[in-house]
């Protein structure tokens, strides 16, 4: 019962704060029907069998991720948010604090927000990929999150969706930074400066931005994991009391 009660915690608990309670997930997972084969397993225990466990796993994961998408794939989600803001590439830092110092840091502002506009564009294609990998799990792995650490969904996500996520996102990110010119800008930006000219053209911008987004969109994903892993919410309903009652 206790590993019983610990699966439903974490089912019940991979909830945005403002998505959905606790009590609705649960309440539409303890209606789901039992299956012959767990009841006939172990009589004594609960109500909910695996699939149902499994069930309430993968809503409330996709409802997770439904709300990391939807703090990336909006205005400002990367540029407004320090700790996924897509930054200057490494080579060009050096180059930019020269430009600044110039008089010229306006170039290399519009350069970074081009970059993270671009990926704020890119990231709703990510809630489609999300749901279809929970579609694809097997109850294994819904036990191995189960079991798993704070960034157990999160770790499933990027094993089994970064190649997808890279196909989606690059075609998005290419054409939004070739309309408002971010690579026009980047070769501008170090072509005008001085030892700039041999970096530009060298650098694959794209793939650069592409990564960072996607860092930035697990990063959410596993927060939005952590925080509500770590705070539980509360326990009011027959069901919840009934599990906990036999912790």
């Amino acid at each position: 019962m206790k590993t019983l009660a610990t699966a439903i915690v974490i089912a019940g608990l991979v909830l945005p704060t403002g998505a959905q309670t606790v009590d609705d997930i649960l309440n539409r997972v303890s209606k789901q029907p039992q299956t012959q084969s767990s009841t006939q397993k172990n009589p004594g225990a609960s109500s909910l069998g695996s699939d149902k466990i499994a069930s309430g796993l993968k809503e409330a994961l996709a409802i997770g991720a439904t709300n990391a998408v939807a703090l990336t794939g909006k205005p400002d989600g990367y540029l407004k948010n320090d700790a996924i803001r897509i930054p200057l590439p490494d080579r060009m830092k050096t180059v930019a604090r020269g430009m600044r110092l110039m008089g010229m840091g306006a170039q290399v502002d519009e350069f970074e927000i081009g970059m993270n506009r671009a990926a704020e564009q890119a990231a709703p294609k990510a809630k489609a990929i999300f749901l279809n990998a929970l579609k694809q799990m097997t109850f294994d792995g819904a036990r191995q999150i189960l079991s798993g650490g704070d960034t157990a969904a999160t770790d499933f996500f990027r094993r089994t969706s970064s190649r997808e996520l890279t196909d989606a996102f690059t075609p998005i990110v290419k054409d939004a930074m070739t309309k408002v010119g971010v690579v026009q800008q980047y070769n501008a930006v170090l072509k005008s400066a001085p030892g700039g000219g041999a970096l530009a053209g060298k650098f694959d911008l794209d793939q650069y931005v592409v990564g960072k987004a996607l860092d930035g969109l697990f990063y959410m994903v596993a927060q939005e994991e952590k925080k509500i892993r770590q705070n539980p919410a509360a326990r009011t309903t027959t069901l919840l009391q009934q599990v906990f009652g036999r912790r």
